[in-house]
């Protein structure tokens, strides 16, 4: 018999009789589990046990409801499980809808339970936040944080009042059950994801791409959405990338994006605002109704998995959509001292992220759901590595200032292992940790991101010398190596999703934000960006672009590109389009650049293909020898000379596994053509040229096909300005 609105449902520990065994305990096969915190279904299916964890509430009552809006079907209260901060009821099948929408109603010491409070109630009420932090409001309905989907965003075209989830005076007594999002209880299926890649990281070409930017195209099913991007496998594979890094697709407010294309302000495009940290964004999903999402989800990476690929997913634990102010929607509600950084006060937050408060990692409650979260993802939908929003947020040890140590940083890759990048920066002092994280994680390096950009744009402004660049293209040894890790620590990129485009960097002299939709407007964005339009000459574009993919795909370490990058993708100068979801950051199909897509392509397979490029450890003095000009061994005064034209190095392929016996690259930093002396090649063998990216070889794609490289006769080899060129041995 169905509940009526009112009942109420007490469950003790008891209704399963178990509790969850300790590390080390006996466990007898017959004695039933506790399942995972959120909500499950029993083995048997004939009950749903709900579990939240919280150890400042004093009282939790989990709601039920039949829509995803309107009023409940019933009220649970909850039990304290024994000795624990986890809350749990059981809730049998014949009492529950066929699709569960459920959240919870919290209290605690700032707002202690009173029998006579009801929805839109003071009772109970001691302070909106109290001198500990907490932030408890009953009459606000917070959703699961293990919750695997979610019904909508909390504001929507339809319901845009964001005031329901506000605590101040004016707002606490507003009752936001009715309105605010629900979690979706959904069965524990198995999941069909494919057989996981398991190449070592030290072999992939990251590409990073927008999800609904890979495939919002006229004339493609599903166009925008898990499905669509599952129809780009093929495409990326034969390009050469071997890992597609997705920005985030945990559940983030995005709903209103582009309700009015015209008015962008408070759009959501990038998706750096996480809602819920178990559930795959319903945005992006063709199919929206319950469970679909996370079905899409895992069949697009098994469409993956299938070409090979790898798919990494970009996740923010350092904040939250929940901000720094009162807004209660889940974590702040349920335990908000211990789930975010407190201030000295108590009373509000630390915020080392710019945008929000910071989630406090070094606190039990929000470190076990960061790992249960990164579980998931890994272990059900199939993810096969992670990029780390402002990682160094998570190793901070200072309660109310900053401190970095990454203790729970090295937890995470213990216990979740794969492939771990981190952006290795925040925006206070203390928070640049470049080169500081423990084993098993990478890192992006903006330094060789820095270098390259200055060599390539600053000639007379900045003084590259032949040694730092050697540093950055032997894979930053002074930075990794000194802690044991490999080249592969470095993640090598020149440009990423917030900036310009690779094309942007070399057409762009500064930010052109404030231009109007689709291309803008959009505020913020680095002033700094280390870019050149080259004088407006577009050719000399196009082929600093190539040479600086070709640095790129010929330096230790792993290279990462953005999406589009291969076909010249332009942002017409915005370097912050965050909230624009248009045309201007989704995907461009229409080949505008076939002559560099083919060099691209044919570049990322010259890397998959030699090894000396993707070593396992570092490359010793005996394997590589950085040249001058004259092919000669450059001196020490050589590598020091910012003025030094050209900066060339072979590799010894036969030391390094490698399927040539020696790689030569010729880098002509300056503005003037170089005779190069190309030096011997191994006994009994001739020099190759496999790729030029000088403007004169535009028309040949400025590379050759894999078996017609041209035969160099002669030692001489003259270089333009601002080229590179490529040769093997056989």
């Amino acid at each position: 018999m169905a509940m009526t609105r009112a009942a109420l449902i007490v469950c003790l520990v008891a209704c399963t009789g178990s509790q969850s065994p300790g590390p080390g305990d006996d466990v007898d096969a017959a004695v039933p589990r506790e399942p995972p915190l959120g909500a499950h279904y029993e083995p048997d299916g004939s009950g749903v046990v709900f579990r939240i964890q919280s150890s400042r509430a004093t009282r939790v009552e989990l709601w039920i409801y039949d829509a995803p809006m309107g009023s409940e079907r019933a009220r649970v209260v909850m039990e304290r499980e024994a000795a624990s901060d986890v809350w749990r009821a059981r809730v049998p099948v014949g009492e529950l809808p066929a699709t569960i929408y459920y959240g919870y109603r919290v209290w605690g010491p700032n707002w202690t339970y009173d029998a006579a409070w009801a929805p839109g109630s003071m009772a109970g009420f001691v302070a909106d936040v109290d001198g500990d932090g907490n932030r408890m409001n009953p009459n606000k309905l917070v959703f699961d944080p293990y919750a695997r989907e979610l019904s909508h965003d909390p504001t929507t075209p339809d319901q845009p009042d964001g005031s329901y989830y506000s605590t101040n005076a004016a707002n606490r007594l507003k009752d936001s059950g009715p309105v605010a999002p629900k979690g979706i209880v959904l069965r524990d299926d198995p999941a069909d994801v494919g057989a996981k890649p398991a190449r070592p990281f030290r072999d992939e070409i990251v590409y990073e791409v927008h999800l609904r930017g890979l495939s919002m195209e006229a004339g493609v099913d599903c166009a925008g959405t898990y499905a669509g991007a599952a129809t780009r496998a093929r495409y990326l594979a034969e390009l050469g990338v071997t890992a597609v890094e997705l920005l985030p697709i945990q559940e983030t407010p995005n709903d209103r994006n582009d309700v009015d294309p015209v008015t962008t302000k408070g759009d959501n495009y990038w998706g750096y605002s996480t809602l819920g940290y178990f559930a795959p964004d319903r945005r992006y999903a063709c199919d929206r109704t319950p469970g679909g999402p996370t079905r899409e989800l895992r069949a697009m990476v098994r469409a993956f998995h299938e070409r090979g690929l790898k798919v990494y997913i970009d996740v923010v634990y350092n904040h939250t959509s929940e901000g720094s102010g009162g807004t209660l929607l889940s974590l702040r509600g349920v335990d908000n001292a211990g789930y975010y950084q407190l201030d000295r006060n108590g009373t509000g937050f630390t915020n080392s992220n710019g945008v929000g408060a910071d989630l406090a990692g070094q606190k039990p409650l929000a470190q076990q759901l960061i790992l249960d979260s990164l579980r998931y993802w890994r272990d059900e939908l199939g993810i096969d590595g992670f990029r780390f929003d402002l990682a160094p947020i998570l190793g901070n040890d200072c309660v109310q200032c900053f401190k970095y140590k990454p203790d729970f940083l090295a937890t995470i890759a213990t216990q979740i292992g794969g492939d771990l990048v981190a952006e290795p920066w925040g925006v206070v002092g203390g928070s640049y940790q470049v080169g500081n994280f423990p084993a098993g994680w990478s890192e992006w390096n903006d330094r060789y991101r820095d270098l390259i950009r200055q060599d390539q744009n600053q000639v007379g402004v900045a003084q590259v010398t032949p040694g730092w660049l050697a540093a950055r293209i032997h894979g930053s040894s002074e930075l990794f190596r000194p802690d044991g890790r490999p080249p592969s620590a470095s993640v090598n990129f020149l440009v990423a999703h917030d900036g310009f485009t690779l094309k942007d960097l070399y057409s762009c002299d500064g930010p052109n934000n404030g231009q109007p939709w689709p291309f803008g407007p959009s505020d913020g964005g680095s002033h700094d960006n280390k870019s050149w339009d080259h004088d407006g000459d577009a050719s000399a574009q196009r082929q600093a672009a190539r040479t600086g993919f070709a640095l790129l795909m010929l330096s230790q370490g792993v290279p990462m590109i953005t999406g589009g990058d291969e076909r010249l993708r332009t942002q017409r100068c915005n370097n912050n389009p965050y909230n624009l979801d248009s045309p201007a950051t989704w995907l461009d199909w229409s080949e505008p650049a076939p002559a560099f897509t083919t060099f691209a392509r044919r570049l990322m397979q010259f890397r998959a293909a030699h090894a000396a490029f993707r070593p396992a450890g570092w490359i010793e003095p005996a394997q590589v020898s950085w040249r001058d000009a004259a092919g000669k061994v450059a001196s020490g005064a050589y590598m020091d000379d910012a003025t030094a034209p050209v900066l060339a190095w072979r590799l010894d392929g036969a030391a390094l596994g490698d399927v040539s016996p020696a790689l030569y690259v010729a880098y002509n930093r300056s503005t003037q053509v170089v005779p190069l002396t190309l030096p011997p090649p191994p006994a009994g063998l001739a020099w190759y040229r496999v790729a030029d990216t000088g403007s004169w070889m535009e028309p040949q794609a400025n590379s050759a096909e894999p078996g017609a490289e041209y035969r160099m006769n002669q030692s001489r080899y003259d270089l333009v300005a601002r080229s590179l060129a490529l040769f093997v041995a056989r």
